[in-house]
């Protein structure tokens, strides 16, 4: 009993430690939380006072995202033909299995 009683509390032990290090991290990650939080309404401000909108990188901005997208878009396009061409070409040798399957019934009776 006495044994059971001090593994009981070793374990007990070693969860509270446990609880401890993931209270430290949590305070960490709050802190950083808030740090962030604090400069994004920084930030946010300066883009309200009109600090931060450049329009010329604004519009550079877009025209990247927009390249990008044409780039991804090709890319898909491209994609979707290969796997139609597959598909097309899966069709096809279904059709002539299924052909030759016919074709050995026909033998098979036949003999």
């Amino acid at each position: 009993f006495l044994q059971q009683t001090e593994w009981s509390l070793q374990l007990m032990t070693q969860r509270a430690l446990e609880a401890e290090g993931n209270v430290e991290k949590l305070k960490l990650a709050i802190f950083i939380l808030q740090e962030e939080l604090e400069s994004s309404q920084v930030e946010n401000e300066n883009l309200r006072a009109g600090q931060m909108t450049d329009l010329g990188a604004v519009n550079q901005n877009i025209d990247f995202a927009l390249q990008n997208l044409h780039q991804i878009i090709t890319g898909a396009n491209w994609s979707i033909k290969q796997l139609t061409s597959g598909a097309e070409s899966l069709r096809f040798v279904a059709e002539v299995l299924k052909s030759t399957g016919k074709i050995s019934e026909v033998e098979g009776e036949e003999e």
